[in-house]
């Protein structure tokens, strides 16, 4: 498999996070995946967004789970933009997704439309808990997952292979050539995040990633004088 590039919430260093705005642009700049966050509405929805709260990306208040989707709906995601649901994510790129869960509480939504609009090819499962990803891989055992970490040891080789995922995506920041060798080596790939620099990308080269995730559409450009 190529070196891969992975749109950070589409191209958020250009267009408001996770937004059908930044995944378009995600798709239109050659990104090979985009990645996006989901969690749950009060009634439900699987929303589109990173944090637990909308404050900072939009101009409402309070927690996603205090508000029904039709309530989330009214709010401004950024550039007039409105918050999307995971189902209109699917329908406006066609490009391969990273669906990340936030809220356990998500998996079996997840998992659910995954199943019923056969994405399952389509749509790979990440998140920073280990029980979500052994959730989804029991209630769909074909899906595709990645183990996300931020502060980690060499333990979080085997935490990946205990939860049956095929990758890591790991903080740039914290990696080492000796965790990278020791995950080739138990057969999973290696993402970092968040590469946005050149010199980051040469870094990430060097060591012999399987592909970053970035803010920015240029980085794309850029591997090709990287490889």
């Amino acid at each position: 498999m190529s070196f891969l590039t992975i749109g950070h919430r589409g191209v958020m260093g250009v267009e408001p996070e996770n937004t059908l705005r930044s995944f378009r642009r995600a798709e239109h700049e050659g990104l090979d995946l985009i990645e996006l966050d989901v969690h749950l509405s009060k009634d439900g929805a699987l929303v589109v967004m990173h944090d637990a709260d909308v404050d900072r990306t939009t101009d409402g208040h309070g927690p996603i789970a205090d508000h029904t989707l039709a309530a989330l709906r009214e709010m401004d995601a950024g550039k007039g933009e409105r918050i999307p649901v995971f189902e209109e994510v699917v329908e406006a790129v066609r490009s391969p997704l990273q669906a990340e869960i936030k809220d356990v509480a998500a998996a079996h939504a997840l998992a659910d439309v995954l199943r019923e609009r056969d994405l399952v090819d389509r749509v790979d499962v990440i998140s920073f808990h280990d029980e979500a990803l052994a959730a989804v891989r029991t209630l769909l055992p074909g899906v595709r997952t990645g183990l996300v970490a931020s502060r980690y040891g060499t333990d979080v080789v085997d935490r990946a292979r205990t939860v049956g995922a095929e990758y890591v995506s790991l903080n740039i920041r914290r990696l080492t050539l000796e965790l990278v060798e020791r995950a080739h080596a138990a057969g999973l790939r290696v993402l970092a995040w968040t590469v946005n620099t050149h010199d980051q990308l040469r870094i990430a080269r060097g060591m012999g990633l399987d592909g970053v995730v970035t803010d920015f559409p240029e980085i794309r450009r850029a591997t090709r004088f990287t490889a």
